[in-house]
């Protein structure tokens, strides 16, 4: 079990001490060792091996005892033991926003609780209004939540998604009797949340391959099994469908299962206006539905049914019908960025904040990803919550990040830190810091983190005044949202857009998958206006590095090309441009 799922565990176990009442140090310990597995710069396993978690600050003798069992065996009889004490579906409760452990178990105690329906029933009661520490807006706000919580129950992050496919994709490349295998659907398209995931198989033996998805390790259920196609609930309750076709009709099945089902639509109508007929099984000179083979128009690939439309090869991420069909037709679709030219990210954190990992940790992980550029952005003191930085800190962690970048010039490395914040936007839109301390920073990412329930008029205005704050570089998460948890607040996007084309300002896509903020369906704008993209990770653990691939999935559904995008750039051009962005605007 890796040092992940044992976080997850541990994490779990306090949330379920809390909910029995235990000792408040007892909880907290469990979210205290959570992290600081989550932080740790060497394997767990070898710590495990070697009975060296016991010299870990906060890992005493029954923590150890704990993680070693569920390290060596996979399992941990106390965290079973300990789940199965509280009634199926209560701990479903705690994805409700707003609901913690104390409010969960209150209304566990008082109203016997257990899952949704029990929930929905009692706040239409007004049951729960009338509970201690409630109240009408807290039951206006549970019911809120619930209805959100249903309206996502089927959909998924596009990161887990990635993480359950790619594995059975592996899976089929080495099976003898796959010919080309794909994802197709949603995830594909590199849609931000998707519902199920689409493997599209061609082989001659479709029985076998059928036979092999079926039983592959991590499949909860099979809901449906033929001679062609199976359906099956993955470990994680995400549904993958499996569709197995002929090798001739691989390309023509990707496309169809790749839709969107808007951008299917025109090409069909595309491919009638030719006197041709497209659908799952081919391209056909027909003027009806057929299979025909002897009027099958041949194509290998995906690119050569598009040169049959007189289209150029459109892209799966701008399969939307969002402007593609123009473009295609027009010879003027961009060529879209490349996750592997990212050369770094400008908005991540450190363990001087809510990071996980020291300075020294980042500059060695990133380095051997080969990155030219990192850098640290921690909170400002406004975000106490996420231990944000005083004035002072923030001069200290400057000097800090100094010594560092002279200690690699020293040793040859090329690689450097850069010194930033992200610095909270206060409900008036003023900055945490004052531009004194802003001008000593290479990096400034303004975000808002409070006040969501302003108005648009309010939040616009705010914004904008962020963004025409002389030392402000980006400005970060642009809406606020979680996906599938919390809903964006409310903005004038155009007018926060605009406003940033007017000052210079870069917008970030955050490319953490909870938020791909900005949305990919507003860069085109941005990108009419002249307004730069910076894909940033918001990293706060090494592993979230691997954030730069998703977002650049992201910015190719927003049209974005290299030259796009600020963290393209090499580290002295990055370097002039945020010198010549703030000169330009300071007088």
């Amino acid at each position: 079990m890796n040092k992940d799922r044992v976080a997850e565990i541990l994490s779990e176990i306090g949330v379920l001490l809390e909910l029995k009442g235990e000792n408040p140090f007892k909880t907290r310990a469990y979210a205290s060792a959570a992290r600081t597995i989550e932080s740790l710069s060497e394997p767990l396993e070898k710590l495990v091996a070697e009975e060296r978690l016991g010299t870990i600050k906060g890992i005493g003798d029954a923590l150890q005892s704990k993680i070693t069992e569920l390290v060596s065996t996979g399992k941990l009889a106390y965290y079973d033991n300990l789940k199965a004490s509280f009634p199926e579906g209560l701990l479903s409760l705690l994805q409700i926003p707003g609901l913690g452990p104390k409010k969960v178990k209150a209304l566990y105690e008082k109203l016997g609780i257990t899952n949704f329906d029990q929930l929905t029933e009692s706040c239409r009661s007004n049951k729960v209004a009338e509970l201690d520490g409630f109240g009408e807006k807290t039951q206006a706000k549970i019911l809120e939540g619930i209805e959100f919580r249903k309206t996502y129950a089927s959909r998924h992050h596009l990161h887990a998604a990635l993480s359950a496919a790619e594995p059975i994709l592996d899976q089929f490349r080495s099976h003898p009797d796959v010919i080309r295998c794909s994802t197709a659907g949603s995830l594909r398209r590199s849609k931000e949340v998707i519902g199920d995931i689409d493997f599209l198989v061609s082989s001659k033996q479709p029985a076998s391959v059928v036979d092999f998805f079926v039983e592959l390790p991590g499949i909860m259920s099979v809901s449906a099994k033929g001679e062609t196609k199976a359906s099956v609930v993955l470990g994680d309750g995400i549904q993958a469908d499996l569709r197995v076709v002929s090798d001739r009709e691989f390309p023509f099945a990707l496309a169809y299962f790749t839709g969107s089902k808007e951008h299917n639509i025109v090409m069909r109508q595309r491919a009638i206006q030719r006197g041709l007929r497209l659908n799952e099984y081919g391209l056909f000179r027909a003027n009806e539905e057929t299979r025909d083979p002897a009027l099958l128009v041949p194509c290998a690939t995906e690119e050569e049914i598009f040169q049959q439309l007189n289209l150029e090869y459109i892209a799966p991420e701008l399969r939307e019908d969002h402007g593609e069909f123009a473009a295609a037709e027009a010879g003027k679709l961009p060529r879209l960025i490349e996750w592997t030219e990212l050369r770094g990210s400008l908005h991540n954190h450190s363990n001087w904040s809510d990071g996980q990992n020291t300075l020294d940790d980042i500059v060695t992980h990133m380095t051997g990803l080969g990155c030219e550029y990192w850098a640290i952005t921690d909170h400002s003191k406004s975000s106490f919550q996420a231990h944000g930085l005083t004035p002072e800190r923030l001069r200290s962690q400057i000097k800090e990040v100094r010594a560092i970048n002279h200690r690699l010039e020293g040793e040859g490395s090329s690689f450097r830190l850069l010194t930033g914040s992200e610095v909270d936007i206060l409900s008036d839109g003023r900055l945490d810091f004052d531009d004194d301390l802003l001008v000593d920073l290479e990096v400034v990412v303004a975000s808002i983190h409070q006040g969501f329930t302003q108005s648009e008029a309010e939040t616009t205005k705010r914004l904008i005044r962020a963004a025409e704050n002389p030392f402000v570089h980006t400005l970060g998460h642009l809406t606020g949202r979680l996906l599938l948890e919390r809903e964006p607040y409310k903005v004038n996007h155009h007018a926060v857009i605009d406003a940033c084309a007017g000052t210079g300002t870069w917008i970030e896509l955050n490319a953490n998958p909870y938020r791909f903020d900005m949305d990919w369906r507003l860069w085109h704008y941005a990108k009419d206006k002249g307004v730069k993209c910076v894909i940033n990770c918001d990293a706060h653990r090494q592993e979230h590095a691997g954030f730069l691939r998703l977002g650049a999935g992201i910015a190719r559904k927003g049209w974005l090309t290299k030259a796009d995008v600020i963290n393209t750039l090499p580290l002295a051009r990055l370097r002039i441009e945020l010198a010549l962005k703030r000169g330009a605007r300071v007088k």
